[in-house]
């Protein structure tokens, strides 16, 4: 008989739509038939959609969008987790690999003004207007040419996050969102204009899709060479490997592009990389372009790239960083407990 793989992701309508990307693949690949494998899927909530209201950068790295399905996969309930690759950590459980990469959406930020506004970028804000985003990346780096402009984390899926834009009352005068999400989500024709570099440097791996599956399982490594992306794989495992060495999470600000070019054989990969400190005062950015003939050559030039930051001020940022979110996550404790015990 046939076997049946189960492609499992988060409950949310945009991780369904993602996860039915791949479904739609793998059953253009592998048309019914008494032979061909049959594909299904499964959705769950994770932790970092069950908290929604604590910002990312006090609650935890990516592994809040992941473990839950991780231990699915482990278990043998499901057999293929389709994720945004941005969100999955740069090293994963032990039996858990990536199997593969799609092709990447643009993987440019967005602005997203609220309805009824007439501007249309980042300078067309008047002083004092109320951005939203989640990510520290992005207001890190916006507050280097924008420090007139105020930052406040919004959290909850894209439709939650919609809404309290337009809403009447609420105290946002534009979003910072993922272009690729919009755009997934049908919610395109919202977007007023592009972030691009070098005003905001983009989330690693943002844009593209990742099918993570165990590393013992023959049959889905198969199927996942009929997903993957060359060009997206060899840029996205470059910027994942310069993340990796630079130990960066989900809420730690690190912007990237790459771009790949040339003939097979002859291929030069360009990625710039930056870290920059939470107030945007600090900022440290480089270029490397070398030619590469296989992932793993991708791979050493982003691990290159994270090094030179390193050695020319990134550690001294990461390393404030983390002393802030310590005395924040401190901070936010001991406000929780206060009001435990004004409510007893």
């Amino acid at each position: 008989m046939p076997r049946t793989f189960t492609l499992a992701s988060r409950t949310s309508q945009l991780a369904q739509i993602q996860t039915n990307i791949v479904l739609e693949t793998l059953q253009d690949a592998y048309p019914v038939s008494d032979s061909n494998p049959i594909f299904t899927t499964s959705f769950m909530a994770t932790a970092g959609d069950k908290n929604q209201s604590q910002a990312l950068y006090l609650i935890g790295g990516k592994a809040l969008w992941t473990k839950e399905l991780e231990v699915a996969l482990k278990e043998h309930h499901v057999d293929m987790l389709v994720h945004s690759l941005k969100d999955v950590p740069t090293t994963l459980p032990d039996g858990c690999v990536l199997g593969a990469i799609l092709e990447r959406e643009d993987p440019v930020d967005s602005l997203v003004v609220k309805q009824g506004k007439e501007w249309k970028t980042l300078d067309d804000l008047p002083v004092g207007s109320v951005v939203g985003t989640s990510s520290v990346r992005r207001v890190a780096q916006l507050k280097r040419k924008y420090p007139y402009l105020k930052f406040l984390d919004v959290r909850g899926n894209l439709n939650t996050r919609m809404a309290k834009l337009d809403a009447d009352d609420g105290p946002y005068a534009a979003l910072v969102l993922a272009k690729a999400g919009m755009v997934r989500l049908g919610m395109g024709g919202r977007i007023t204009s592009d972030i691009t570099p070098p005003t905001l440097y983009h989330a690693v791996s943002q844009g593209a899709l990742g099918v993570e599956i165990r590393s013992d399982d023959i049959e889905a490594i198969e199927l996942c060479k009929k997903l993957t992306h060359r060009e997206t794989s060899w840029k996205c495992r470059a910027e994942r490997a310069c993340l990796r060495v630079l130990e960066g999470g989900c809420s730690v600000p690190v912007g990237v592009s790459s771009g790949l070019t040339g003939t097979p054989g002859e291929e030069v990969l360009t990625l710039t990389g930056c870290v920059t400190g939470i107030d945007g005062k600090e900022h440290v950015q480089h270029i490397l372009a070398e030619m590469v003939t296989s992932v793993e050559e991708a791979e050493r030039v982003g691990e290159k790239l994270a090094k030179i930051l390193i050695e020319t001020g990134a550690k001294k940022i990461l390393e404030d960083i983390n002393i802030d979110r310590d005395r924040r996550v401190r901070e936010a404790k001991a406000s929780e407990d206060v009001n435990a015990i004004e409510q007893r």
